[in-house]
């Protein structure tokens, strides 16, 4: 597949995909921002914001799962590029380095989140 295929644009507020929508790929951010929200009706909770080289959709192409939380371009003319499951395959089997720096991106958001949970715990 070409490159170009893979690359989208959005404006400010466009959704890149919903929570609970299903999805085998993930995404890098190559140029804006995209918030990574909890969307309950009009109310949105951004969890975090990403930028130029950051990636989001790990766990729908790790394991197959839907989505989590909602992703929104966040800045005018956002582009990101798609890495379906079979790309994002082999990736992790010819590139250690990638493979490495999912594992790492995932482990602090998951030191992140744990955090987040053990401080709302505490205070309730």
């Amino acid at each position: 597949m070409a490159i170009e295929k893979c690359i989208r644009q959005f404006e400010v507020d466009d959704v890149i995909f919903e929570e609970g929508s299903t999805g085998r790929e993930l995404f890098v951010v190559l140029d804006g921002k995209v918030d990574i929200a909890k969307v309950n009706g009009d109310r949105k909770t951004v969890i975090v914001t990403l930028g130029k080289g950051e990636f989001f959709g790990e766990m729908a192409v790790i394991d197959g799962s839907s989505r989590s939380a909602t992703a929104i371009a966040a800045a005018p003319k956002t582009r990101v590029m798609r890495i379906n499951h079979a790309r994002f395959v082999y990736l992790v089997s010819q590139q250690p380095a990638f493979a490495l720096m999912i594992m790492d991106a995932l482990s602090k958001r998951l030191r992140a989140s744990n955090a987040v949970n053990f401080r709302a715990a505490a205070n309730s």
